[in-house]
């Protein structure tokens, strides 16, 4: 414990020498994190900078081996780094699909080429990745995708469309499920690719969605080469890969990818004085003191839920199906939260654009509209009550 404590002691040192300030504020309006890559703008002062410490610490994966760009911290001094970064407000340096859903099945499965190949330059966000799963007739039953792969000498070439991938006009490679087989059982026909998206035959398409962002694209390929060598796994078990890797997507959702606490800036209560015009204290509105303490308070037991959780599964194998449970409970929550928060600014919250509404007015209309969407993203709540039923509860199937 008191090795423990004497790097607790180290690592709030090195933070507030290293961290700069204004990375220890919360996102503005219009901010985002930083996700890496051959395009990142590092649009926010110190940003790159703080990227680079970390970078160098081995911070932005403490706990993988040194040799992939970790720190090889125990899992109880990384739990310790996460709790002084929160205490002093640090963003994460580094905030991508690589490091949290990726990484772990390339640790799994990959081979020793793979992983010296693929996991150092996520560790340093040179990277960005993007998921190439759903198709426009395979969403709920993601096995019969109908993206091909034909093997070609040392090559695949792969030929079809994606729908509902994410940032995939930001994104540098992909980790695409293609058809390898189209005889026999659906899941036993699919492979598990990386591939660069910069390459002759890959074109991108990005969706306007109803909050006027367009975080998701379509993407089609035609006759694009990749190296069998970037297969993980097999030839037609990629079905496992795909299977674990929705299990750290979860497990990223129900964490809100480290994203919640940055863009967070006032309560719902402050929300709700500065709308109001109220003063100091207690708010004189009884019915809407009562709801806001609901959803804060069912914040406050989500969270306590997922560490204790966490902690259990990093003691054990890994994120289990339980990450079904909340990814479906935050995707609810996250709704009834923006959704309060917008009847807070009454008539405020209806802003789209022109005068008369701030930035946070129109942020607040954009996240409810946005948050409509979060129980379909990453598999539907229905998907995740299925799973629930069979691997939680152990009910039969139809």
């Amino acid at each position: 414990m008191a090795d423990l404590e004497t790097f607790r002691a180290e690592a709030r040192a090195w933070l507030e020498a290293n961290c700069p300030p204004e990375m220890r504020q919360p996102l503005k309006p219009g901010e985002s994190l930083v996700w890496g890559g051959r395009r990142e703008k590092f649009a926010a002062p110190g940003s790159k900078l703080w990227l680079e410490r970390m970078v160098a610490k081995g911070w932005t994966v403490p706990t993988w081996p040194k040799e992939y760009g970790g720190a090889g911290l125990s899992k109880a001094e990384a739990r310790v780094l996460q709790q002084e970064m929160r205490a002093l407000g640090c963003r994460p340096a580094l905030t991508s699909f690589g490091m949290t859903m990726l990484a772990p099945v390339v640790m799994e499965y990959g081979t020793p080429e793979q992983k010296a190949k693929f996991l150092p330059p996520i560790a340093r966000g040179e990277i960005r990745w993007c998921q190439g799963y759903s198709e426009p007739g395979s969403g709920s039953d993601l096995a019969s995708l109908q993206c091909a792969a034909v093997r070609d000498g040392d090559d695949y070439v792969v030929n079809g469309q994606k729908i509902w991938t994410s940032d995939a006009h930001h994104s540098d490679w992909i980790f695409c499920l293609v058809r390898t087989n189209k005889n026999g059982p659906k899941h036993d026909g699919i492979s598990f690719l990386l591939f660069d998206m910069d390459q002759p035959g890959v074109k991108v398409s990005p969706i306007i969605l109803i909050s006027g962002a367009s975080d998701f694209c379509q993407t089609f390929f035609d006759n694009v080469r990749v190296p069998v060598s970037h297969r993980i796994g097999q030839e037609n078990a990629g079905w496992t890969i795909a299977k674990r890797l929705l299990q750290h997507e979860r497990e990223m959702l129900s964490e809100g990818g480290g994203s919640y606490q940055a863009r967070k800036k006032r309560t719902l209560a402050e929300w709700a004085r500065e709308s109001i015009g109220a003063g100091p204290g207690v708010l004189p509105d009884a019915d809407l003191r009562d709801r806001i303490v609901r959803v804060e308070m069912e914040q406050l037991a989500y969270s306590a839920s997922l560490r204790r959780s966490m902690e259990s599964a990093k003691a054990g194998k890994g994120p289990g199906p339980e990450t079904s449970m909340f990814k479906m409970v935050v995707s609810e929550m996250s709704k009834r939260r923006a959704d309060l928060r917008v009847r807070i600014a009454g008539v405020q919250g209806l802003g789209w654009e022109g005068e008369g509404f701030d930035e946070s007015d129109l942020e607040a209309t954009r996240i409810w509209l946005a948050s409509k969407a979060e129980s379909i993203a990453g598999g539907t709540s229905e998907i995740q009550r299925n799973i629930i039923a069979k691997r939680v509860l152990g009910l039969p199937g139809d």
